[in-house]
């Protein structure tokens, strides 16, 4: 497959003809080939759009609508080649791809009709005879960046909110999903979005710092966008700050999912066992660790332990009922064995899988793990996950909360009110009580605390994201002054 640059709606070269590739990372086949852009076909990109969004932000909210309602028939129709793309390029399971169809079209739709909600308010005055208002304008050019492990609806949504708002966007891929992410690109070209409205890049990892560096300080870019990990969210909030440009982050994650004493079981495994392992536990949610009371720990580690070891794990294009599939890259797998030999010998065991090989590994559980280990609070963004015994439910709290992060939570307990008085104190920006940590709605805004970031995705909450807030007055020309 090879992915081309895409600016003024022309596919079209990187100007020094450079490319990149992307190999599959547990056969090292060739499955990407992609431009690589320089800072000038970065600064084609914005320039492209900074004339675009002249006449798209005066477009009335039927045009834009009609658009990502168009754009959401157009990728259900391209499923097919979606699935087998995202499979091919970063291991993704047919269930996982396959969902990723699902909740792209979904979130076009929904961001569809966000067109007639984009709305301001009238406010009260004490000048006779004037009229005091609020309104909600496109904010200019948006840059926006998406990771590879949701390659649909992260593209999607970094793309269909801004550009619904009025604005005009560049959008730079990730060197990991080129072609999952100009797929995404492609279908709201097809759609009906003009010249410049959307302008997509690729670029090497090494050549990364240069493009987005330049973007951001380009004076028509007046957003920036980014989802990825939390490392990287600084340095691109860093990059945005001395330039005053609103960042809108969405980082990494340690999600906890805490088991009260009188929790259903069976449904915690359940949600248990998808929390952890879908998509390779390589999602920002995913529930990478279980704060159990040491009441129902022996139960819930048993059963949990029994699912886990049932999930078929392999090469997801050669076996489609696999589950688990293989890590983004061959490099994780070293990573994640350190943090496991570093957790068994201060103390902690290994109840099913064990360790990777290279991209490979089985679904794994590690208990009894306590605060002195790295992998108590390191992501691992792989298919293992742990287990913190805790007594009693001040515990349960201090301890899901003892992480950087605070992306998601979930809460299983029978007593429905006290499960509800946990969740309020869970420091995430979206908690479950008895569901899974892994949930998204297009129509429910999603965004972290702490170090997962700041500002929100879908709903409403993400029109203040990209449009700016002005006060207007319509006052009597005649009006008395002071002197």
């Amino acid at each position: 497959m090879k992915t081309q640059l895409i600016i003024d709606n022309q596919a079209r070269e990187a100007r020094e003809g450079r490319t990149f590739e992307r190999r599959n990372p547990l056969t090292g086949d060739l499955v990407t080939e992609s431009a690589a852009a320089s800072v000038d076909d970065a600064i084609d990109a914005v320039e492209s759009a900074s004339k675009a969004f002249a006449t798209w932000s005066t477009t009335g909210p039927s045009e834009r609508r009609a658009v990502m309602l168009k754009a959401a028939d157009i990728i259900e129709r391209r499923t097919a080649e979606f699935v087998e793309t995202m499979m091919s390029e970063v291991g993704a399971a047919q269930l996982w791809a396959g969902f990723n169809v699902f909740l792209t079209a979904q979130l076009f739709r929904e961001a569809a009709g966000l067109a007639t909600q984009i709305q301001g308010e009238t406010l009260p005055t004490d000048k006779p005879g004037s009229l005091s208002m609020t309104v909600r304008q496109p904010a200019g050019v948006v840059f926006s960046m998406a990771p590879w492990n949701g390659a649909g609806v992260l593209a999607a949504r970094a793309i269909a909110y801004p550009i619904v708002c009025g604005n005009t966007v560049v959008f730079r891929a990730s060197e990991t999903s080129p072609r999952s992410h100009a797929i995404i690109a492609e279908v709201l070209h097809e759609a009906g979005l003009p010249a410049g409205v959307l302008n997509f890049l690729t670029s090497t990892a090494e050549d990364s710092d240069r493009v987005v560096e330049a973007i951001i300080a380009h004076p028509a870019v007046r957003r920036v966008n980014f989802t990825g990990s939390t490392p990287v969210g600084r340095i691109i909030a860093q990059k945005a700050a001395p330039h005053l440009k609103p960042v809108l982050l969405e980082l990494g994650g340690k999600a906890p999912f805490v088991v009260l004493d009188d929790a259903d079981i069976d449904g915690a495994v359940n949600a248990a066992v998808f929390g952890s392992f879908l998509y390779q536990g390589q999602i920002c949610m995913s529930t990478e660790r279980f704060v159990v009371d040491d009441k129902v720990a022996g139960e819930f580690v048993a059963k949990f332990a029994a699912r886990a070891k049932g999930l078929a794990a392999g090469d997801p294009l050669a076996d489609p009922a696999c589950i688990v599939g293989p890590m983004i890259r061959r490099e994780s797998g070293p990573r994640i064995n350190g943090l496991i030999d570093d957790a068994v010998s201060k103390g902690a065991e290994i109840v099913v899988g064990g360790h990777a090989d290279g991209a490979a590994m089985p679904a794994t559980i590690v208990d009894k793990v306590r605060p002195h280990m790295a992998i108590y609070d390191q992501e691992t963004f792989g298919p293992i996950t742990t287990v913190v015994r805790v007594s009693g439910v001040e515990e349960a709290v201090q301890v899901a909360n003892d992480t950087e992060y605070g992306l998601a939570a979930a809460v299983f307990g029978a007593d429905s009110t006290r499960a509800l008085q946990v969740a309020t104190r869970i420091q995430a920006g979206h908690v479950h009580v008895n569901g899974s940590t892994v949930q998204n709605e297009a129509q429910a805004p999603y965004g972290g605390m702490k170090g997962s970031g700041y500002g929100r995705f879908d709903g409403r909450a993400v029109i203040n994201e990209f449009t700016d807030l002005k006060w207007i007055t319509v006052e009597p020309s005649d009006q008395p002054y002071p002197f």
